[in-house]
């Protein structure tokens, strides 16, 4: 593993205090593993409830890990990876997106915004084009699940207002059963699936849809890891004797790698504690770099002996 230091260190400065904004990250954090070059693309940043990202946690123990505004919120990166594949360029997650309105940005706090002008609605198609690629580039897209702040630039709204995927050269790839999921009237879930994000996916046919444990293509492995949702996936990079894990939601950040430390988004609480416990488990004996999608700090890292940590 050689990352580029100078541009990504492997961990946040602990110390740090100031509250993030989507200015002060780097669009990319670039590194190597084996033959597989990698991009960490910032698609800015979001900030939801503290007590709702720790779910049972108390925040006296939780508020040591991360600052909160005035209204009780955590920031939240949009983390996104672009995978430079021997048989293609990979997009994995996608973030909240252009389309929602200024009520929506301001619940969530929702710093992405890009050049409308330069044909980069928002800072992940900016960032796409930091790492040397446009948007039209990218082959396969993997949605590790459909929540808005993954599946939200999957798909873009034209100037007349017309929805279209964001990526019409590429595939996208998710659970078939959290297509299928994301389409449930149950309350609980459906205010985190918006159609806008799925329903032009459909429209153009292009989704590649799997049952869990998949290779999407040399290199890049599919693990299902449910819990925050029952059919959420976890993405696997291989090369050289290295592996890398794109957690997603199931380790949201650094802070929630105790297993008991869960979301209280997720549906499956219970479930969660057990897949990290697996996951974790292997990550710990095979040495893997774990990446983390929301936490604005720290990027990835490899678990110390405890299993709860990261190494310094």
């Amino acid at each position: 593993m050689s990352p580029d230091t100078e541009q990504t260190p492997s961990r946040g400065d602990p110390e740090d205090e100031t509250f993030p904004s989507a200015e002060t990250l780097p669009l990319v954090r670039p590194l190597d593993l084996g033959a597989l070059r990698v991009h960490a693309l910032e698609a800015g940043l979001q900030r939801l409830d503290g007590g709702a990202m720790f779910g049972v946690v108390p925040k006296p123990l939780w508020e040591r890990r991360t600052p909160v505004d005035d209204r009780n919120r955590i920031p939240l990166a949009l983390r996104c990876l672009l995978v430079e594949a021997p048989e293609g360029l990979v997009l994995i997650d996608t973030g909240v997106g252009h389309k929602v309105d200024d009520r929506f940005r301001s619940i969530y706090g929702i710093e992405n915004a890009g050049d409308p002008e330069e044909g980069a609605p928002t800072r992940l198609e900016l960032a796409i084009r930091e790492a040397g690629y446009e948007p039209s580039d990218i082959d396969t897209v993997i949605l590790t699940h459909l929540h808005f702040d993954h599946a939200g630039g999957a798909t873009l709204r034209d100037a007349d207002g017309e929805l279209h995927p964001a990526f019409p050269g590429a595939r996208y790839v998710t659970h078939h059963e959290e297509l299928r999921f994301a389409s449930s009237p149950n309350e609980r879930v459906r205010a985190s699936y918006l159609a806008e994000n799925i329903d032009p996916i459909t429209r153009y046919d292009l989704w590649d849809l799997v049952e869990g444990d998949e290779e999407i293509t040399p290199g890049i492995r599919l693990i299902h890891t449910p819990g925050h949702t029952p059919y959420h996936l976890s993405v696997l990079l291989e090369s050289g004797g290295e592996r890398a894990c794109f957690l997603a939601d199931l380790c949201p950040t650094a802070a929630h790698l105790p297993l008991p430390w869960i979301m209280g988004y997720d549906l499956e609480p219970l479930v969660t504690l057990e897949t990290k416990r697996r996951v974790l488990e292997r990550a710990l004996d095979e040495d893997w770099l774990l990446i983390f999608e929301h936490d604005p700090r720290v990027p990835w890292g490899r678990l110390a002996p405890d299993g709860r940590t990261l190494r310094r």
